[in-house]
């Protein structure tokens, strides 16, 4: 039975492929590519071999690519480097194509689109789960710092080892040959063997490929915001030819990527995770031509009245005739006065398979009554000794979807605690125990050792500083239903009332979580993302007739 990680083309694909690539003969071995590359090259091999070693094991070979199989992960589709050197042997022929060839090759032929992804997502999920190697993270398991590294590798999918100070020798060991020492934890080793010290999550991203640069031109489109909502409309809008940039502060997936499981979202009876449906939603936008960079946190906009221009805080700078917030809204923090110092050892705001083994056979707490936290406290039961679910109120059916809530009732090692909150963390380094304290006043010390939070809901708009309208909390408004006296006084667009998810600002739309009034469930934020589109192309199409008129 063939291995669906290493298929074959046809021989009507790969003639396809030729129309779009070059064909060289090699008549010794030769590198193709090498750890590290960034913007390497696809291969289909016509005659002989390509092998794949890796460099962090002796050069040891993985696979060996044979005559009609090719080369590549999902990687190809970003700036993500290479993870492995790649060597065509003596009498070898093979088919050339840039990534830029091989996007629009999966955009324009289906079956090869089909073939390819479906290959690349099983090479990347084995890599990630079956492989030791990648960057090398350096840290200790109870520092908040290498907890934030860690965590958004996890999230983007970014191939690294983690070497943990406090149990690992090879750690100690790599701390004395680069002469360093633990004052400069955490430390990234990267796989030409480059040190950098205190790395903060933009230099991790610059050294996997993942933070992008962009050209200088003013886009259709710019979605601020990778999460479901965003990725939906990052997808329609790059699937219908517009020039799209997508940015987001930390991963794609949003809050739904913190979930560990989610079963009612339409098309996935046994359930989906919300970091592989980010996932593969990341990819298919790709697939499409969208520019994904991570991580751009936006700091200010400025409207010229013909295009927005967006001032990212790592100093980046982008323009585009549309834009539209997808910003969600974060999990507000417990009001403990000390929790900060337990964030990354012991208090958490998503629970994932990172999660998971520092919380076998431990006890565990979940704060929160809403989808999220209904999940996570089944995922991390199937680790932990006890698992307690900490609620204010008094009914755990009230934001909770049914199926969670009998689920919950079902685990025989989750206990609700009904009218309850967190009052103080205890612990010298690491979190060891929480009191929790009841309506009525009693203290109990439970000797939690995770607490994972996912209570409240900040919209994601801090970086708007007032340019359009938003209600008392933040969350931004939009539709016809904005007064008049709040709308723009863009000339050109002096005379229409806002569509559906057009914000006070002609041009500017807001999707999912962020937005006043909107259902916050993951299928309606996909629905509102994929349903701005149009209207994002009625805006466009507006603008175009104004500015024709203009000349």
């Amino acid at each position: 039975m063939t291995d669906p990680r290493f298929p074959e083309l046809t021989q009507r694909q790969i003639s396809v492929l030729k129309e779009s690539g070059v064909i060289e003969s090699f008549d010794k071995n030769i590198r193709v590519f090498a750890l590290g590359d960034l913007q390497y090259d696809f291969f289909v091999v016509l005659e002989g071999e390509i092998s794949i070693e890796d460099p962090a094991d002796n050069n040891n070979v993985i696979v060996v690519h044979q005559k009609n199989e090719f080369s590549g992960d999902s990687g190809m589709l970003s700036n993500r480097s290479s993870q492995f050197h790649a060597i065509a042997k003596a009498g070898t022929t093979l088919l050339r194509l840039t990534p830029l060839q091989l996007r629009r090759a999966i955009t324009q032929h289906s079956d090869i689109s089909d073939l390819l992804l479906n290959a690349f997502l099983l090479r990347q999920q084995t890599i990630l789960n079956e492989f030791t190697g990648g960057i090398k993270l350096l840290g200790s398991g109870n520092s908040k710092e290498t907890y934030s590294i860690r965590d958004f590798m996890e999230k983007n999918h970014i191939w690294y080892n983690f070497l943990d100070v406090d149990k690992s020798e090879e750690a100690k060991e790599l701390l004395l040959n680069f002469n360093l020492t633990e004052s400069n934890l955490p430390i990234l080793i990267t796989s030409d063997s480059k040190v950098c010290t205190n790395p903060t999550l933009d230099s991790v991203a610059r050294n996997s490929g993942v933070l992008m640069d962009f050209e200088d031109k003013v886009f259709d489109l710019l979605v601020i915001g990778a999460g479901p909502a965003g990725l939906a409309a990052s997808v329609y809008a790059a699937s219908e030819g517009l020039e799209v940039v997508t940015i987001d502060s930390n991963a794609p997936g949003g809050q739904a990527g913190k979930s560990s499981k989610i079963e009612n979202y339409l098309g996935f009876p046994t359930g989906i995770s919300g970091t592989d449906l980010a996932n593969k939603a990341y990819v298919q936008a790709q697939k499409f031509g969208c520019n994904i960079s991570i991580p751009h946190r936006a700091k200010s906009i400025e409207h010229t009245g013909k295009h927005f221009v967006l001032q990212a805080t790592n100093g980046k700078e982008i323009k585009s005739k549309a834009l539209m917030a997808a910003t969600g809204a974060s999990y507000s923090h417990l009001p403990l006065k000390n929790i900060e110092k337990y964030e990354g050892s012991g208090v958490y705001y998503s629970a994932t398979g990172m999660n998971a083994s520092s919380c076998k056979d431990e006890i565990v707490g979940v704060v929160g009554g809403g989808n999220s936290a209904g999940q996570a406290a089944l995922f991390l039961a199937d680790h932990a000794k006890e698992v307690h679910v900490i609620l204010r109120g008094g009914d755990l059916g009230a934001k909770m979807s049914d199926y969670l809530v009998q689920r919950i009732e079902a685990a025989p090692n989750i206990f609700v605690h009904l009218f309850t909150q967190v009052v103080e963390l205890l612990g010298k380094h690491h979190l060891e125990s929480v009191l929790l304290e009841t309506k009525d006043g009693e203290k109990v010390e439970k000797s939690i050792t995770n607490l994972f939070t996912f209570i409240g809901a900040k919209p994601g708009t801090d970086w708007l500083k007032g340019l359009v309208v938003t209600d008392e909390k933040g969350f931004i408004c939009t539709g016809p239903r904005i007064k008049d006296e709040e709308l723009s006084t863009c000339a050109i667009f002096s005379h229409r009332k806002p569509q559906s998810l057009e914000t006070s600002i002609p041009g500017f739309f807001a999707v999912g979580d962020v937005r006043k009034g909107s259902v916050k469930r993951v299928a309606s934020a996909v629905g509102e993302g994929s349903m701005a589109i149009s209207q994002v192309h009625q805006f466009l199409g507006e603008l175009n007739a104004l500015q024709t008129e203009e000349v």
